[in-house]
């Protein structure tokens, strides 16, 4: 009996030793490359956190069978075309285009008809933008989550009214170089004609438009700021919450970061459980699922974000029934 197991163990250990190769092959890493509008902290830093969640999540370990490829266009979109073609040529597995908006959707487009792409935030309609065919079957190499940016810009300026009942001058910071701020601009002038209010369109090109901007504010005295989104307007958040401050101007935002920094009240879709749920199509992209069979995702969550201590330094009274709707930062 003794040599039986003997035997047994000998043959066991031999068969083991006559497949080393397999015992330890390792596994494929993947390359991702993260195609950012901003590397801002307060925007990027919660959404980053939470997209390497989701994939540790589902096995992925950055440094271990996953590498991310960062590039960020630091708020400046001209950049974004470029920054594209770089993580093409270093031959990613798939491309992330997290937070940049269409314009970063659209280099991340023109860069590659062939390597996956996923987006997440995108605030247009991706099928009036001609990014894909359908929301249901998107036919190309690219899906992901929508923000619906564009379908909030009515319902988020008359909640700044119904916040602020004296607001009537509104004045609309946007970026004319970022096609989706040209569509929110249209979107708040039409919904601004209905409420009864006066939009004021301010142009801002570049880091340095803000503080002529800002002078020029100071001497028209708007009732309200609302803001619209994109890498420019996402890298100065704190420069503009800093100064909607000091001049007590309420101010309307697109995400609850710039709420959190300062700002006085936001609405808009959770972009954090946004890019939690991307890693699941990152994750089924890369075993082997194409991109055009995934359909592109609405958003789950909507959040009404109300900075409390904002209000008391802009000196003005929530409404309750607003308060009730909303989450509170003191």
């Amino acid at each position: 009996m003794r040599e039986r197991i003997v035997l047994f163990a000998l043959g066991a250990m031999l068969l083991a030793l006559s497949f080393p190769a397999e015992a330890q092959q390792p596994g494929k890493v993947y390359r991702i490359g993260i195609l950012a509008g901003s590397s801002q902290a307060l925007y990027w830093q919660p959404r980053h956190e939470a997209f390497q969640q989701g994939l540790r999540e589902l096995g992925y370990v950055e440094g271990k069978n996953v590498i991310m490829e960062y590039r960020s266009a630091e708020g400046n979109v001209a950049l974004l075309p470029e920054l594209a073609a770089e993580l093409v040529r270093s031959k990613v597995d798939i491309i992330v285009a997290a937070g940049s908006g269409y314009a970063g959707i659209l280099a991340a487009k023109n860069a590659t008809t062939t390597i996956p792409i996923v987006f997440v935030g995108l605030g247009a309609d991706p099928v009036e933008a001609g990014l894909v065919e359908s929301l249901a079957h998107p036919g190309v190499n690219i899906t992901g989550f929508t923000a619906l940016t564009m379908e909030t810009v009515g319902k988020r300026l008359e909640l700044f009214k119904e916040t602020v009942p004296t607001l009537v001058r509104v004045a609309v910071l946007y970026d004319p170089a970022n096609p989706g701020n040209l569509n929110e601009v249209k979107e708040v002038q039409m919904a601004g004609r209905s409420l009864g209010l006066t939009v004021q369109l301010w142009e801002v090109r570049g880091t340095d438009d803000f503080e002529r901007v800002f002078a020029a504010l100071s001497q028209e005295r708007p009732d309200g700021l609302f803001m619209t989104g994109g890498p420019l307007m996402n890298a100065n958040v704190k420069r503009i919450v800093d100064f909607a401050l000091e001049s007590r101007l309420p101010s309307m935002h697109v995400r609850r970061e710039s709420v959190e920094a300062g700002g006085l009240i936001s609405y808009g879709s959770d972009l954090v459980d946004q890019s939690r749920r991307a890693a699941s199509y990152v994750d089924k992209i890369l075993q082997g699922t194409k991109p055009a069979d995934l359909p592109v995702q609405r958003p789950m969550k909507f959040e009404l974000v109300i900075n409390l201590k904002t209000a008391q330094q802009t000196g003005l009274t929530i409404p309750p029934e607003v308060l009730y709707r909303a989450e509170v930062i003191k």
